[in-house]
């Protein structure tokens, strides 16, 4: 196991856990917590061995945002470190998956929205609780709740500054599966090694033509389609695989 001060990193069978560990502050960000995690994910997004990354906290939280002892002063600091890491997840060439094991809140409800998928705790939540500060969104809140949900909830959410309890979340679609805390650790170890176990050219294909779509029209995609059929059919796994069935 990699540590770093603020984020443990361990690696088996091509899934790397970057679990932030901060749990007596319930895994709030600081500056130092920023760099270490935005390092960390540099690394295991260029590791030829990692093929999944899976992101949770240590104790009973995900992240509760800002560090409120170093917001007033360093503020600035954590809001751009945000854009850094929000961008290092989706430009990653392999699926990063949040373990949300508790509460998420302001941006560390964003860190888990910016992952490609969400699995969580039934004792998790989520929520913009930005305008508690007299704040608003960041860490890309502004981007990915109009996108999971709509308009007029992403408004409702951050207008209410609420923690979102798991099960809503999951109907929302902040959630994309919400599973018993006893079965969290296990149900995430077991679909990081599917993923894990898929041809790793195709999986990263996919991803970067799935978010291309969000501002592409048909035409444009059903050509990035051709433009990566004609790269995998050539691969030895496609090739084996077709083969074998």
């Amino acid at each position: 196991m990699a540590a770093y001060e603020r984020v443990l990193v361990e690696i088996i069978d091509h899934v790397a856990t970057a679990t932030l560990n901060r749990p007596d502050k319930l895994n709030a960000f600081d500056p130092d917590m920023c760099e270490d995690l935005l390092e960390a994910l540099r690394m295991l997004a260029a590791a030829d061995a990692v093929r999944v990354i899976v992101m949770t906290g240590a104790g009973r939280a995900f992240c509760a945002g800002a560090d409120l002892g170093v917001l007033g002063s360093q503020g600035e600091q954590l809001v751009r470190a945000g854009k850094d890491i929000a961008l290092t997840i989706r430009n990653a060439p392999k699926p990063v998956l949040a373990a949300v094991n508790g509460p998420a809140a302001g941006g560390g409800a964003n860190l888990a929205l910016a992952c490609d998928y969400r699995l969580a705790s039934d004792q998790a939540s989520i929520g913009q609780v930005f305008h508690k500060l007299g704040l608003g969104p960041d860490w890309g809140g502004s981007y990915f709740l109009p996108r999971l949900t709509s308009i007029s909830k992403a408004l409702e959410l951050v207008w209410s500054a609420r923690m979102v309890p798991a099960a809503e979340a999951a109907e929302l679609g902040l959630f994309d599966r919400v599973v018993p805390q006893a079965s969290l650790a296990a149900e995430t170890k077991a679909l990081a090694e599917r993923w894990a176990g898929m041809a790793p050219l195709a999986v990263r294909k996919t991803k970067a033509a799935l978010y291309r779509s969000l501002h592409s029209t048909l035409e444009e995609m059903l050509d990035v389609e051709i433009a990566d059929q004609e790269v995998l059919f050539a691969t030895p796994e496609a090739r084996q695989l077709i083969r074998n069935r």
